[in-house]
């Protein structure tokens, strides 16, 4: 499986909060992580990394990963992120300087032609093939909430001063509800998961255009965070990128 990922802190911050890392297994899936942490810079940095190396540690601990059907992953990925997310409240709770940190996670178990996601927040997930790009994951903002009950339009959301307002992070409450979702890729597609630094600069279109050009996986990554800084990089900007996916193909 073929994969890039690569973190910026932008134009404009002096801190990255953002993390990210890619887990392999010998004989098992591999799973992507990106955290988008927040509270102040020491507290966003810190939950963000500490998401990550956490459920990181705990993946590459398990022992039989082929013994595990994809109900057997997402029961995991529920436990551990439950757990992560209670570690953080409580090093929140406990030190004042980190009060009110936590992060966005996306973590994503990726198998021959599938995978499954749990989604917190407001980093995104997409896949992206030939004909569409599509975003797989919903974001857990104050403007999405309000796009769905129809109060401001696509435009107004765009531009809102509050579209940055998470709604549900990793760590700011003692409990977490997790999104998960389940997608299976066509030969040739692609798996993009980002913070948004990246997508609140970069249209559908161009993005997926770079994703589906003739260069490199590393070059596509390069190109897509100095698209976002040249659009300003106000935010950190993090990307994973995971292709193109081949069919299963029956052996003779």
């Amino acid at each position: 499986m073929q994969y890039e990922f690569r973190t910026d802190i932008g134009k404009r911050r002096s801190v990255n909060e953002d993390s990210a890392a890619v887990y392999e297994l010998q004989g098992g899936p591999v799973l992507a992580i990106i955290a988008d942490g927040m509270g102040g810079h020491r507290g966003g940095e810190l939950a963000s990394s500490t998401a990550v190396q956490s459920i990181g540690e705990q993946f590459k601990s398990i022992e039989n990963p082929h013994a595990m059907d994809e109900q057997s992953w997402s029961s995991w990925l529920e436990q551990v992120i439950t757990h992560t997310n209670l570690s953080i409240y409580e090093m929140a709770e406990e030190d004042e300087q980190y009060k009110g940190m936590g992060t966005t996670l996306d973590a994503v178990i990726i198998f021959e032609s599938s995978c499954i996601i749990s989604h917190t927040g407001d980093s995104r997930v997409y896949k992206i093939t030939e004909t569409e790009l599509q975003q797989i994951t919903r974001d857990h903002s104050f403007v999405n909430a309000l796009l769905d009950s129809g109060e401001i339009t696509e435009e107004e959301a765009a531009v809102h001063p509050q579209r940055n307002w998470i709604m549900r992070a990793i760590g700011t409450e003692k409990t977490i509800e997790l999104d998960f979702y389940s997608i299976h890729f066509e030969e040739g597609a692609y798996l993009l998961i980002c913070t948004d630094g990246l997508s609140n600069k970069i249209e559908n279109e161009k993005m997926k255009e770079v994703v589906m050009s003739e260069v490199s996986l590393s070059q596509k990554v390069e190109q897509l965070i100095d698209l976002a800084n040249d659009m300003g990089g106000e935010d950190n900007i993090t990307v994973i990128l995971v292709g193109p996916f081949r069919s299963e193909v029956s052996q003779h």
